[in-house]
């Protein structure tokens, strides 16, 4: 009965708080992970009056719950993603999509590096701080994009694209990073490229499978019309990668993302499609991704803002300046026009959930449990990733309503 209480508190809280950021025009997970830290707050300084409030940040249902709300929160990301869309300028893409992940990876480790003492989690903590800033999180652009009518224009397309290949180098970053929280270093060239011999191994083996094994099964099951099977097939089929992604060395989130990536009308049927999309959106926006972006909130010390105000400031600028000149700057050399060049920049701002899913992940490692919280940079590190996360995501569709105020929202 306990549990089935906190998780029933968790989440009103927590969906208040994002219906209340919606109604003002931000992503719910803002207002999730707000209702998350103000919880948090309220347990910092009144714990020990109220138990069960503090009761509700240890929540073990509320750990677990989360687990789950990652798998499908990484899911929906894959499914959001249309390969296709790439092949509509594929080099240009290719183009924006190295350019806005290498300036701000190298801008975030520089950064992390100079302000982060010497110790042994120096370098795994820079590494991290630079991937997390390199992220461009599609759903919440995809979001973005849509809100403005963009998402089919010259300028959508190219930050879906340049975005579907950010999240897939971005995964393969994530793997290295895992490799370095266990070795304690960056891996050698040998083990480095055993580690892309995997890599490549399972999205060899997961794209065979997903374009030429899964559609002759989906046909079949759409032969029984029944919205359970498929939903019950791609469950498994995430689980199955998840599990052969724990086998070579990498996390399970990739199977869960490449069990939705070829999830596409084309493939499965439009009418299996939108059933499973809604249900999984229904299922994941209603009950899981809320407790998800809640665990994150009570994770978040707000003493950051006066704790490390200086390094959260250079950290939020590393983070959007490193994405508008290393997603705007290709973009214009590539042919676009300045101001669709600034709003290709802008839209690749926005981390929302997978980069804290990689802050998550990290975060469950022990990465930073094992740091050095005397000091105060490296002690609230975890904290500024998440609210530069946050006022990123925020930020990104503030600017693209000067860009490209309604009437200019069509494609040239």
């Amino acid at each position: 009965m306990e549990v089935f209480l906190e998780l029933l508190i968790l989440l009103i809280v927590g969906r208040a708080c994002g219906e209340a950021a919606e109604r003002l025009r931000q992503p719910a997970s803002a207002g999730e992970i707000f209702a998350g830290i103000v919880l948090a707050a309220i347990v910092a300084w009144f714990g020990q009056d109220i138990p069960f409030v503090a009761a509700l940040v240890s929540s073990e249902a509320l750990i677990y719950t989360a687990d789950v709300g990652i798998f499908c929160l990484v899911f929906l990301a894959g499914i959001e993603m249309e390969p296709k869309e790439v092949a509509q300028s594929p080099v240009r893409s290719l183009a924006v999509a190295i350019g806005g992940m290498v300036v701000p990876l190298i801008g975030g480790v520089a950064l992390a590096w100079l302000f982060l003492p010497d110790s042994e989690q120096r370098q795994t903590l820079a590494l991290l701080t630079g991937i997390v800033l390199s992220i461009t999180a599609l759903p919440a652009t995809v979001k973005v994009l849509e809100e403005f009518d963009l998402l089919h224009t010259r300028v959508g397309e190219l930050i879906v694209g340049a975005a579907l290949f950010d999240d897939v180098l971005g995964l393969f970053l994530l793997a290295v990073l895992l490799a370095v929280i266990e070795t304690g270093h960056v891996p050698e060239m040998a083990t480095l490229a055993l580690l892309i011999g995997k890599v490549v191994v399972f999205f060899t083996i997961t794209v065979v499978l997903g374009a030429h094994v899964y559609p002759h099964v989906s046909r079949g099951l759409n032969l029984m019309q029944a919205a359970a099977f498929e939903f019950s097939a791609l469950a498994v089929i995430g689980l199955a990668y998840g599990l052969l992604a724990e086998a070579l060395g990498m996390h399970w989130v990739l199977g869960a993302f490449m069990a939705g990536l070829f999830f596409e009308p084309s493939r499965v049927g439009i009418t299996a499609y939108n059933e499973i999309k809604l249900i999984f959106t229904a299922v994941t926006s209603g009950f899981l991704a809320p407790l998800f972006f809640v665990s994150i909130g009570l994770r978040v010390d707000l003493a950051a803002l006066t704790g490390v105000p200086l390094f959260l400031l250079l950290l939020l600028a590393a983070a959007f300046l490193g994405k508008v000149l290393g997603a705007g700057l290709p973009a214009l050399w590539t042919g676009l026009p300045r101001r669709e060049a600034l709003a290709v920049g802008v839209g690749m701002s926005a981390r929302g959930a997978v980069e804290l899913v990689v802050l998550s992940i990290a975060y469950d490692a022990g990465l930073f449990a094992q740091a050095d919280h005397t000091d105060p940079v490296t002690r609230h590190l975890f904290s500024s990733l998440v609210l530069m996360g946050v006022v990123t995501t925020m930020l990104a569709p503030v600017l693209l309503r000067y860009i490209f105020p309604r009437s200019t929202r069509q494609d040239p």
